[in-house]
């Protein structure tokens, strides 16, 4: 009985212990091929060190990366924040929402079609950046400060157009600025709260005006089912179909990406 108990007991570890003999197996081979000084197999280490930077270019270089990285980290709050994206994805939640359709279109979808809108409506900004920061930056012609001013200029333009006065206000009373003669007095950091704010009101009008048809089918469907007795069937169930029934004959995708497109109005920086 006690053999068995300890075959039993032992028997997960017998893998274990044939992988393990193989290894020392392979090592003592590696070991003999050296001439049984016990040396093994190279293995490559990695350094970190700081040394002075004698070269003005090199620091310059090692500047440049580090600025790199750094914009690089903070891209995705400057895209989601300082641009159209806002707006568009918390009005695609809303439409999700008044249709009851649940996590249909994903996740995935709505962000992803959010994104490329993105990409779209701010083109004329990011071209705009391109010719009068980066290229002059990439051949030298400007410094990396005048660089980061420059293309500061187009973005705060589109946030200027999409900004209402009462929510800038409101930020730079808070932060104790004095009242600016022009827009090139407009703090940035005053400016991006404002714009992110003024988005989101406008997106919430977006969403009241989405819910309205579909709460009136919704209503409808309940009044009927009421009246005829049936109050244990969910009202959800048999308007669902009506909505997308409704959404897909009036062109919705179209009408909805059409009106948020032109609720930006013209775009700093496009032509014309």
């Amino acid at each position: 009985m006690k053999q068995n108990y300890f075959r039993k007991a032992f028997k997960p570890l017998i893998p274990v212990l044939l992988i393990a003999s193989a290894l020392w197996g392979i090592s003592a081979a590696a070991s003999a091929q050296t001439g049984g000084t016990g040396n093994m197999i190279p293995i490559p280490t990695i350094s970190l060190s700081l040394d002075q930077a004698d070269d003005s270019d090199r620091l310059a270089t090692v500047i440049n990366v580090l600025f790199l990285l750094t914009v690089l980290a903070l891209a995705p709050s400057i895209l989601v924040m300082m641009t159209s994206f806002v707006r568009i994805v918390v009005v695609f939640g809303f439409l999700r929402q008044a249709m009851g359709t649940q996590q249909t279109p994903p996740n995935q979808i709505i962000v992803s079609l959010a994104l490329f809108l993105t990409f779209y409506l701010m083109l004329p900004v990011w071209r705009d950046i391109e010719n009068r920061a980066f290229k002059p930056f990439m051949s030298n012609e400007i410094t990396q400060t005048e660089a980061v001013s420059r293309a500061l200029e187009p973005v705060r333009e589109f946030m200027f157009l999409q900004t209402r006065e009462k929510d800038l206000a409101l930020f730079m009373r808070i932060a104790g600025d004095p009242k600016p003669l022009n827009k090139a007095e407009v703090p940035t950091m005053s400016l991006i709260p404002a714009f992110i704010i003024s988005e989101l009101k406008t997106a919430f009008t977006i969403g009241f005006l989405l819910y309205m048809p579909f709460l009136i089918i919704d209503m409808v469907v309940a009044s009927v089912l009421l009246s005829m007795g049936m109050m244990m069937l969910p009202p959800v169930m048999i308007s669902l179909p009506f909505k997308l029934m409704l959404f897909v004959l009036v062109d919705g995708w179209n009408l909805l990406v059409g009106s948020i497109v032109r609720s930006f109005g013209p775009v700093a920086g496009a032509p014309g």
